[in-house]
């Protein structure tokens, strides 16, 4: 069993995306927890998660419609795969207006 954690970074503005909402399921589509990014950009999820596939999303339309911006993504889901082996994942994401990135951090 592993642990989650996610910073989300807004790569135009050069800071941490803070109050951005983000939900942890399972393959099955089924809500395992959620959260919102502190005030580093921030989410740690400390459900003890079993291997197998998972998905991130973060709802990036209502985060920049509160910021007074505009985004092509309103919706950013991630999927990853949990290696039981590993105590940790941590699941970054980059974010702009018109594009993002993530990697496998640690």
């Amino acid at each position: 069993m592993s642990t989650l954690s996610t910073h989300v970074l807004d790569t135009t503005a050069g800071v941490p995306v803070v109050g951005l909402r983000v939900h942890l399921g399972n393959a099955a589509d089924q809500a395992i927890a959620e959260g919102v990014t502190d005030d580093d950009g921030r989410v740690r999820f400390d459900a003890d998660l079993p291997g197998g596939p998972h998905v991130l999303t973060f709802e990036t339309g209502s985060w920049y419609a509160e910021q007074g911006r505009e985004t092509f993504f309103p919706v950013v889901g991630v999927a990853f795969r949990i290696d039981p082996a590993r105590p940790h994942h941590h699941v970054p994401l980059l974010l702009s207006p018109f594009a993002y990135s993530t990697y496998r951090g640690s």
